[in-house]
């Protein structure tokens, strides 16, 4: 594998850095995004740049205006998703599609600001692989989405052998061989902040403030945060299980001293037939431990249910035209399975 350094011969070519932006409902807020991010990559002019915009199945006007920036911009490339398939699949997407020397992933909705990419840039010339964005504060956010963020983090890392960062989200750059690296990740449950710090390449950090969103509104309402905190901790820790074990095993020794005192009174009081309300209540709990248990394992089984039927992590309705894409109109179908690397990360019908 190549180093974090872009190797590139200066008399071959530059060295090219893309740039990955997940787009779903973005329509107020995504020509705003193309035009801060394009004012940013003109100026790298030691690096020739494209933007990659994965369209994760739009409903509103958001992928007629992508399709209109890249009539305009030949350094934009549009791939849309048959249907809303998620942030972090679109997220995997790209990094799929890329072949750049570096690539840098990050939200359309300016609340991942594109000023940083240079300092990004810089970090990544003095040899690391992954420079992650690290979030400070954010303007606008609820107090309740304050702490829910930082329990959030602290819960991951207590079940989690992998640790992740406080405030790393998915902003980050990555070099030609972590591309390669998460490329070989097939794992339908993604977790793409997570597979970034399993890799364990060298990595560096710049601290960042996110302001509000530009436009339109958030698309990880609390259902689908809570969605990604299961997805986080049943995709990098076997914790619950045997944390689940051990709860039962107490509750069982519990219930062996309690059996232990019902003996010794019925020697000694004779009054066996009293208590009956705190057995019941033992048996409830130990019922309600019973079904909890299974619903953990029932995560796990789950998941190796849909691993093993083994379908495409998603679908394009459109590529960008090409030798190996479809064309603009998107009347093709093409997916690529994760189980396989191509050479020319090209995807397979």
């Amino acid at each position: 594998m190549t180093s974090g350094r872009p190797d590139v011969p200066a008399e071959s070519r530059r060295a090219r850095i893309a740039v990955v932006a997940p787009c779903y409902n973005e329509a107020d807020a995504v020509q705003l995004f193309y035009r801060e991010l394009k004012a940013v990559l003109e100026r790298l002019d030691r690096y020739d740049h494209e933007i990659i915009f994965i369209d994760d199945g739009s409903t509103d006007a958001t992928l007629r205006i992508l399709n209109d920036l890249a009539a305009r911009d030949a350094s934009v490339k549009v791939y849309s998703f048959s249907r809303n398939f998620g942030h972090q699949i679109a997220l995997s997407a790209g990094i799929d599609v890329s072949t750049a020397d570096a690539l840098v992933m990050l939200d359309s909705d300016l609340q991942h600001p594109p000023a940083l990419i240079p300092e990004m840039i810089r970090l990544f010339e003095t040899g690391v692989d992954v420079v992650s964005a690290q979030r400070t504060t954010t303007d606008g956010a609820s107090r309740f989405k304050v702490l829910s963020s930082r329990m959030f983090y602290r819960i991951i890392n207590l079940l989690s052998d992998t640790a992740i960062p406080d405030g790393a989200a998915d902003f980050c750059l990555l070099s030609n061989r972590a591309q390669a690296a998460l490329r070989a990740m097939p794992e339908r449950h993604r977790f793409v902040r997570g597979m970034v710090a399993w890799i364990g390449f060298p990595r560096a950090y710049v601290s960042y403030h996110a302001p509000m969103r530009s436009g339109g509104d958030s698309k990880y309402t609390p259902f689908r945060m809570l969605a990604l905190a299961r997805e986080a901790v049943f995709s990098f820790s076997a914790t619950p299980v045997r944390l689940a074990t051990r709860g039962g095993a107490a509750v069982a020794a519990c219930g062996g001293v309690y059996l232990l005192y019902v003996i010794i009174r019925y020697f000694t009081e004779h009054d066996l037939e009293r208590g009956w309300g705190s057995l019941i209540a033992t048996v409830l709990i130990l019922g309600g431990l019973q079904l909890a248990f299974i619903g953990l394992i029932g995560e796990y089984l789950v998941r190796v249910f849909e691993e093993a039927k083994g379908r495409p992590l998603y679908l394009f309705k459109q590529r960008p035209p090409g030798p190996s894409g479809c064309a603009a109109d998107g009347d093709h179908l093409v997916a690529r399975p994760r189980s396989t690397v191509d050479s020319d990360h090209s995807n397979s019908a």
